[in-house]
């Protein structure tokens, strides 16, 4: 149920900026604004034990070709912070203990943000200097593991070598997310997962040596309870074969720099389990937390998940409160608020001193995309909307959340360089950016909505 905090009537009346701004033009570009950061934090952590209810699907990164790189970039600045100050939020705590896997569990200290941005093939200079401008903290960056190791032990890491130094310019954090096996490391000859998770190991271990503290957090694979993700088919066994990719990497990344977050994978919202499409997210979960009696204990920092809003506005959630959208509204995993239920099965599993972050949420709008319907319910002011109010939701009830990556920055700029261009892919309706770069009234909103909150949090620019 929402309730108007003095946080949220200022951010109401802020939504009257992006709605101004997609009827005309582009902000003028200034100088672009630094980003507080903030050190990780460490936890205590848990034991063992069942959980809640029920839990479709965010999506995964286009590979566009080569792309043209426009020259006038629209830089828009943050708005000025308001002068009333909202009553704080509590935050977790953070009480250093080593874990089972010999390492501090880390915290974010406060609520942070960030956006999953297409770098690779695309002007990622201007990428990064508009999610600074926008006021984000991360980046979160897909890396496909058998696009760099193209033959066994021989990597080719020269386009994630700029990347990684251009983040690192920007001052902002960065997340790689890993996925897609080279196919020599997979029993079927897919891109799933590796027969061997000492492989990925060896990977991760050579890129934090690589890399040092240039990554932020790495994160192991995304959606593994997708089939697409597996491989193109998945049982519950995958779980366990999962945990244990999971915990060899926490080691390996660990031994080089125990800094950097380990992050989970997030499982896609998933309200069912057809083992040549998915397997229930919260179904999976379990599987997870209970393989060989718990080994993921202590070999993890941050449980990750999505959170898909269909075309729900973020307060509400099936079945106590659903939406009136026409279709998508019949399930919990139709929701934002679903998260709420993979909170409750780590609680009921002894995992409730890890943090969660949201990696990608987000509202689709206008598309010709089978199965993403649901967004041509949704304008652009409406998406907006939803995305400052989940970020107003989550800082003020959810103080278990220490980032937020919403999906995504540049998607519909980096389909419409494709050939040809598909400026209506799913992808391209849930960006804060118009294919041309400009920004879309969600930008805006998160812009405004981020500069609140940070000034709340005392470290507003």
């Amino acid at each position: 149920m929402s309730i108007l905090t003095p946080l949220r009537l200022l951010s109401i009346a802020l939504l009257v900026l992006p709605m101004l701004a997609a009827c005309g033009g582009v902000p003028t570009p200034p100088a672009s604004t630094p980003v507080a950061q903030g050190n990780p934090t460490v936890v205590p952590q848990p034991t063992n034990p069942p959980a809640p209810t029920d839990t479709p699907v965010p999506t995964d990164t286009p590979v566009p070709t080569d792309t043209p790189v426009p020259t006038d970039t629209p830089v828009p600045t943050n708005t000025p912070a308001p002068t009333d100050t909202p009553t704080p939020v509590p935050t977790p705590t953070a009480t250093p203990i080593i874990t089972a896997g010999g390492y501090p569990m880390l915290q974010t200290n406060q609520l942070e943000f960030g956006a999953v941005a297409h770098l690779f093939y695309t002007d990622y200079e201007r990428v990064l200097q508009l999610t600074k401008n926008a006021g984000f903290d991360w980046v979160r960056q897909q890396v496909h593991w058998k696009d760099i190791e193209w033959k066994s032990d021989d990597y080719g890491w020269e386009r994630l070598d700029e990347i990684v130094e251009a983040v690192d310019r920007y001052d902002l954090k960065l997340m790689v997310s890993i996925v897609r096996s080279p196919t020599y490391y997979t029993a079927d000859g897919s891109d799933g997962l590796p027969a061997d998770p000492v492989k990925l190991g060896d990977f991760v271990e050579d890129m934090a040596l690589r890399y040092g503290d240039k990554i932020d957090a790495y994160q192991i694979w995304n959606e593994q309870n997708l089939a697409h993700e597996t491989g193109g088919r998945i049982t519950f066994e995958d779980a366990g074969r999962y945990v244990e990719m999971l915990v060899e990497c926490y080691r390996r990344i660990k031994a080089v720099n125990p800094n950097a977050y380990v992050v989970t994978g997030a499982l896609s919202p998933t309200g069912y389990t057809s083992f040549d499409e998915s397997i229930s997210d919260i179904e999976y979960l379990r599987a997870m937390y209970e393989y060989r009696d718990g080994l993921m204990n202590g070999h993890f920092d941050v449980q990750a998940v999505h959170a898909a809003g269909s075309a729900n506005p973020p307060d509400t959630l099936y079945p106590d409160n659903p939406s009136n959208a026409q279709g998508w509204t019949n399930d919990s995993t139709f929701y934002f608020r679903n998260i709420e239920n993979i909170r409750a099965v780590m609680e009921a599993y002894g995992y409730g001193e890890h943090q969660v972050w949201i990696t990608e949420y987000g509202w689709a709008t206008e598309n010709v995309t089978p199965g993403y319907e649901y967004g041509n319910q949704v304008s652009f002011e409406q998406q907006a909307q939803y995305i400052g109010d989940a970020m107003l939701m989550a800082y003020e009830q959810y103080p278990w959340v220490g980032n937020m990556i919403l999906w995504n920055m540049n998607f519909a700029v980096t389909w419409n360089e494709v050939d040809p261009p598909q400026p209506l892919h799913e992808q391209s309706s849930f960006g804060l950016l118009n294919p041309d770069w400009s920004p879309r009234p969600s930008f805006l909103r998160a812009q405004d909505t981020i500069a609140i909150i940070k000034r709340e949090q005392g470290r507003a620019e």
